[in-house]
């Protein structure tokens, strides 16, 4: 694969995955707006697995809480934080991969790959999130997650299978709405996160394991170091700005490249 193509992935990827503005998106725009191969599956794999790496690393406090609380929860015991925060992301995973796998087994996620169809999300819910942002109260802290909670994020995170909507975005959008602080909202985001993520590289990493080479295997080594560090150069600098900016940059932008797309798109 060429290097260009390799680096733009792995950069996209490691940017865009944690900030709300769809990283599926831009790297399904790639391939159709600059003219270069589709990077594959196997680069997809290996950007998401370093996008991984990244937030387990910002956020490692918290991971190992929910990891120890896991053992617990695997014996039935929610008798600590860590194993209601693990159970919280179990529940709140659940609904993506239910509809991940009933997309991939119909096939109707490639139909959602279209440059109109990520235009209007990137709009949509661009203004969803301003909407959450702006009338949302700042009452709750990640602390007070509940499985209520838990669950409503992981419905609106499933909307993020449309190519456009952001992971990100969305599951923050609910999160504002639901009355957290613009950190903590964003915390919880983030964490979430790292189970679908695991979840649909297994999905993904079964098909490239039977076609993987030694070639494939070196640019996904690459691709998973770029985008590590970019990952974790952007959700170090948006969560250190949500402590004084709002999201409005975010949507501004969101607004500005769905309009282009659209226009791209019908003309």
């Amino acid at each position: 694969m060429p290097l260009l193509t390799l680096v733009l992935a792995a950069l996209i990827q490691g940017i865009t995955e944690f900030l709300p503005v769809s990283s599926s998106g831009h790297l399904i725009l790639l391939p159709q707006l600059t003219g270069m191969a589709d990077q594959g599956q196997v680069i997809d794999v290996a950007v998401h697995v370093g996008t991984l790496f990244a937030v387990i690393l910002y956020f490692w406090p918290d991971v190992r809480t929910a990891l120890v609380g896991l053992t617990r929860l695997v014996w039935g015991k929610i008798d600590t934080q860590g194993a209601f925060l693990a159970l919280c992301l179990i529940i709140a995973t659940i609904p993506v991969v239910i509809l991940g796998l009933l997309l991939k087994l119909t096939g109707a996620d490639m139909l959602l790959r279209s440059t109109a169809v990520i235009g209007w999300t990137m709009i949509i819910f661009g203004l969803v999130l301003y909407w959450a942002d702006q009338t949302g109260k700042t009452e709750r802290i990640a602390t007070q997650w509940t499985l209520k909670h838990a669950l409503t994020m992981g419905l609106w995170q499933a909307i993020s299978l449309i190519p456009g909507t952001s992971r990100s975005g969305i599951t923050i959008t609910a999160a504002r709405q639901l009355g957290y602080k613009r950190e903590d909202g964003a915390k919880l985001a983030m964490l979430m996160s790292i189970p679908t993520i695991i979840a649909a590289g297994t999905l993904a990493g079964v098909e490239v394991v039977a076609t993987a080479n030694a070639q494939a295997a070196r640019d996904g080594a690459i691709a998973a170091v770029l985008a590590f560090f970019a990952a974790l150069a952007a959700l170090t600098l948006m969560m250190r700005l949500l402590r004084t900016v709002s999201f409005t940059p975010y949507v501004i932008y969101r607004v500005i490249l769905g309009v282009i797309l659209l226009w791209v798109a019908y003309t």
